[in-house]
């Protein structure tokens, strides 16, 4: 499906398509609210054709309950086009909104925008504004110059030549805005997304005395941005401006023409209105678009952004088969990932372990290793650019996202809270998947329990319904962490996937983050520890040593340790291991 030139995939297109009823009844309430339009200039015609000339008052009085029934029709079918393309607007949103919100949550593709909402909100309201409406009525154009024509040659000329003036306006128009308002689009988003990113950071912007700096720069971003949409905007403006000049000069032209026929009895005196009603008639909606044109670049930018983001990762077009519920057996083969900006930077090379149920694996090595990356693909969280993944031997990829993630418990290193209450943050928001409110939140305290928070959550003003702002703020750091290992631990995953657990921990969140480890060991769950601060290692079984991307040792604790604590091949991350007691 094409739409703006532009090739549109799927679900985008089947939305369109489910839409098309209600525009095939746009284009029809069009056609009859344009045909009642040449009520005004039939109106006129009588009135100085025959009312005039004989005095027909009754004449006069029918053919004006005539007209005031035809604009009254025409009213209300305008009123209901209207609200046919809000209904294409909502229906749109219904339709496009959750596969869009579920890839922009995905962002399996590197480089997606990051404003997909907005974008699509963007293309919503144009497709139910006044440029729809214009589009709609300029298909229309030619009856009114087949009526022209009709008074007199002339006329259907005049109004031929004024078309065709505003549509090289158009054009014009068109090609002097479309990169700039482009450019002032793009511009605009980065700087609203770095106005985002320092108002999530506000306390570290704070203490670090950085609010008058990212304010002149945020300034800045922004003035560069309204800076090109107004270049956009001022050419348009012109543009609009010539397109209204150039209407009223040739609706003025046709009474003049119309006026100069009636003296030469070419046409009757009712004709010379008529003709006037008729130019102007038939180039509004020409002008209307030209005057609404940045709204129809904007439009075009949003659609074709959402078409590279739905493009990029298209989804399966068949349903995947729903596997058993898994044990915990995690196996990493050859796994590869490349980093974002580069093809042949490697994170991670040829990785490849087993980890089996009721198995503790800690991984350890220097920053920038491929710890967190590691992790990220052990949880699910990301598939990596080779090699495979599997849970029980299963690809990762073969899953449901959704329902692999309930048998996955995933602490990320900054906590990863999200806007809402700690009940829904815990239950990891399972009562918007329809679940029960009891069951629900038995499992969230449970989980709070195990993580041994639960003492700490009643403390609060609001217990398990205080609400937190993004990133956990409203707790501290301490207790955000133990929040989000609550939070992995719901439901008891068989998959445990810690990255560093206790960065933020005092002593006692130590020990509960210990006892929730060994619970988990016992019940038969795969876990994964990665760690700098080492005395959370002190339970796991085997420690993989990761340095450069690649697996440098991996064995049992004690072996490992034996092998790394010689002075050749000794790391410093392992030997803090070793010195704990």
């Amino acid at each position: 499906m094409r739409l703006f030139s532009i090739d549109v995939p799927e679900p985008l297109a089947g939305a369109f398509r489910a839409c098309r009823p209600h525009i095939v009844g746009v284009f029809i309430f069009s056609a009859l609210v344009n045909i009642l339009f040449l009520a005004p200039s039939i109106y006129m015609l009588q009135v100085y054709d025959r009312v005039v000339p004989t005095s027909g008052l009754m004449t006069l009085l029918y053919i004006t309950i005539v007209v005031a029934l035809a604009l009254i029709t025409l009213a209300l079918l305008d009123a209901v086009r209207t609200r046919l393309l809000v209904r294409v607007s909502l229906r749109l949103d219904r339709l496009v909104s959750g596969p869009l919100l579920e890839k922009l949550m995905a962002r399996t593709a590197p480089g997606a925008p990051v404003q997909g909402m907005r974008e699509f909100d963007t293309l919503r309201n144009a497709i139910s504004g006044p440029a729809a409406l214009g589009f709609m009525d300029a298909p229309w154009t030619p009856l009114y110059v087949l009526v022209a024509f009709m008074l007199h040659p002339a006329l259907g000329l005049l109004t031929i030549l004024g078309g065709a003036i505003l549509v090289a306006l158009a054009v014009f128009n068109a090609r002097q805005t479309k990169a700039r308002s482009q450019d002032a689009a793009r511009a605009i988003n980065a700087a609203y997304a770095a106005q985002e990113a320092a108002a999530a950071n506000s306390e570290v912007v704070r203490a670090m005395g950085m609010r008058g700096a990212l304010r002149e720069r945020q300034l800045s971003d922004r003035r560069s941005g309204l800076a090109l949409a107004a270049q956009a905007q001022f050419t348009g403006g012109q543009f609009a401006a010539a397109t209204k000049f150039m209407r009223l000069f040739l609706q003025s032209a046709a009474l003049g023409l119309g006026a100069w026929l009636a003296v030469e009895r070419q046409i009757s005196a009712g004709a010379i209105i008529a003709a006037s009603i008729l130019m102007s008639r038939a180039l509004q909606p020409v002008e209307q678009v030209v005057g609404s044109w940045g709204t129809v670049v904007q439009a075009r930018s949003a659609l074709r952004m959402l078409c590279e983001l739905f493009a990029a990762s298209p989804e399966p077009e068949t349903p995947r088969t729903q596997l058993p519920d898994p044990k915990g057996r995690l196996i990493l083969d050859k796994v590869m990932v490349r980093a974002p900006a580069t093809s042949d930077q490697l994170l991670l090379k040829g990785v490849g372990f087993i980890l089996e149920p009721g198995e503790v694996l800690g991984i350890v090595g220097p920053s920038g290793a491929g710890k967190t990356t590691l992790a990220r693909l052990a949880a699910g969280a990301a598939l990596p650019d080779m090699g495979v993944v599997r849970l029980d031997g299963a690809s990762m990829a073969d899953w449901d996202p959704d329902r692999l993630g309930r048998h996955v418990g995933y602490l990320p290193q900054d906590s990863g809270l999200i806007a809402g209450s700690i009940r829904d943050n815990i239950s990891r928001f399972a009562l918007w998947r329809g679940e029960a409110s009891d069951i629900v939140d038995a499992g969230v305290v449970a989980a709070a329990t195990s993580a041994g928070i639960h003492d700490l959550i009643l403390k609060l003003p609001q217990g398990y319904d205080t609400v937190l702002t993004h990133g956990g703020r409203g707790l501290s750091a301490g207790q955000a962490q133990r929040v989000a290992l609550a939070r992995a631990l719901y439901g008891d995953p068989v998959l445990l996937v810690l990255d560093e657990p206790n960065s933020a921990l005092d002593a006692d969140g130590e020990v509960a983050l210990g006892r929730a480890i060994l619970a988990a060991k016992t019940r038969g769950a795969a876990i994964i520890i990665v760690a700098h601060r080492t005395g959370v290692l002190q339970s796991v079984d085997r420690l993989l040593v990761l340095r450069d991307g690649a697996i440098e040792t991996i064995g049992p604790r004690a072996e490992v340790l034996e092998r790394m604590s010689k002075p050749r091949g000794r790391s410093p991350a392992v030997a803090e291991v070793k010195g704990q007691p």
